[in-house]
């Protein structure tokens, strides 16, 4: 992204174009040419900064929901804290996180089709996940090296735990009562206490995270 003031300010404007037409139509029938009008640049200053609307969409998910994400991987980097201690900060942020997207399409969903809510749902998943993947693979590395966690393959380990998790946070791919979560999250803790070795109870504050829509 460029660096400049006024080319931030453009970033931000197709941004807030997008977000805006999202409230008012379906996502396929959007074009970049509606998105530029919608900014008040031309078409040609869009592909300056993105190179199609899927990239466009991204960036949207990005801006929205990265204050959780960056505050949780600042959190992670404090390798004085305890790996659970670093973990638990984790899975709040995704917890904050899911609640502002939940908030924010319940209040601009009146247009949109279910097939649209459903794609940036997909959307929303893959970046959480991606985002804090490589955060927790590595609390879960220095776990391993200070001896407090026994696993083999940190990084699958990490990217289980928080599909699992954004999952149930997100409520939508497999609609579950605040029950079946619960239950899902026990198993969950279960497999993860025996897989990893851990004292039984270590990781119980998992189950601790409201999970209500």
């Amino acid at each position: 992204m460029p660096d400049t003031k006024k080319n931030e300010k453009k970033y931000d404007l197709i941004l807030d174009a997008l977000q805006q037409l999202l409230e008012e139509k379906k996502i396929q029938n959007i074009s970049v040419s509606e998105i530029a009008q919608k900014a008040g640049i031309g078409k040609g200053s869009i592909y300056y900064y993105f190179p199609s609307k899927d990239a466009i969409l991204d960036a949207l998910i990005e801006r929205s929901y990265e204050k959780p994400l960056l505050t949780a991987q600042n959190l992670a980097a404090q390798t004085d804290v305890s790996p659970f201690t670093r973990m638990a900060m984790l899975f709040q942020a995704c917890q904050n996180s899911s609640a502002a997207f939940i908030q924010q399409n319940d209040s601009s969903s009146g247009n949109a089709s279910a097939q649209d809510l459903a794609f940036l749902h997909h959307k929303y998943l893959s970046h959480v996940v991606s985002e804090l993947k490589p955060d927790l693979t590595e609390i879960i590395k220095q776990g391993i090296q200070n001896g407090e966690i026994h696993f083999d393959y940190p990084a699958a380990l990490a990217e289980i735990v928080l599909i699992v998790i954004a999952v149930k946070l997100d409520n939508s791919l497999l609609p579950s009562t605040p029950r079946e979560t619960e239950e899902t999250l026990k198993g969950l803790i279960s497999l993860l206490e025996k897989g990893t070795e851990v004292v039984p109870g270590t990781l119980s504050y998992l189950s601790l995270v409201p999970f209500e829509k």
